[in-house]
């Protein structure tokens, strides 16, 4: 799944394909990958409109065949999906008319993306007993949470886990959807979660603010 190739926010750390990797491993290892990649993150974000595509490497031919033949017995994707999944696979080149267009549209995005990333981070690091790292690439932030001991007692006695517990009442309190951390395997009395940093650049302050108050009030009533 190579739906966040574009969204990298460290030029340091280039995004390395699966299949790129495989062709130069020496010797070549007899490996069947699938590669999926689709227009619903990057900087296109279209996740409304389905598009995207996989490509298979190492497969017999048969089973190849035999998919295609699965594939082609279900209904065809949408239309405007399949435009847009042409596009991204083959944007505007240099010298094409709307190039430099296209690449200003992109790097504004991806820019916009990053001061989104910083600002969140530093607001959360901000927070009594929240530590998160800065994002490297995705559209994710993936904090750490330490949670007063009555509030771990309220999450046991409601019969939630703690995380979940705090998540729920971030989004009853404030509407701020986030994802519980206990939901990814985390190390036991651990707690964190995932938020992303999409809202409109012009929106953030709002969206920290108030899930910065939240976070003191919740840590207030269970001190």
């Amino acid at each position: 799944d190579e739906v966040y190739q574009e969204n990298i926010y460290d030029s340091s750390l280039p995004f390395h394909s699966f299949k790129k990797v495989l062709k130069q491993m020496t010797p070549e290892p007899p490996l069947q990958l699938v590669s999926l990649h689709s227009i619903s993150k990057g900087f296109l974000g279209e996740c409304g409109l389905r598009g995207g595509y996989m490509e298979l490497c190492g497969f017999d031919p048969e089973v190849q065949a035999q998919l295609l033949k699965l594939v082609s017995i279900g209904l065809c994707s949408n239309t405007l999906g399949q435009i847009a999944t042409g596009l991204m696979v083959k944007p505007p080149l240099p010298g094409d008319p709307s190039h430099a267009a296209y690449v200003a549209e992109r790097d504004g995005i991806m820019a916009s993306l990053q001061r989104r990333a910083q600002r969140l981070v530093r607001a959360l690091n901000e927070l009594e007993g929240v530590t998160c790292n800065q994002p490297q690439g995705a559209m994710y932030a993936f904090p750490s949470i330490t949670l007063p001991p009555k509030a771990v007692a309220a999450a046991e006695a409601a019969g939630k886990v703690p995380d979940t517990f705090y998540a729920l009442a971030l989004l009853e309190r404030t509407g701020i959807v986030v994802v519980p951390g206990s939901g990814f395997g985390q190390k036991e009395s651990s707690w964190h979660f995932r938020t992303t940093f999409l809202p409109p650049e012009e929106d953030m302050e709002a969206v920290i603010q108030r899930m910065s108050e939240f976070h003191r009030d919740f840590l207030r009533q269970y001190a």
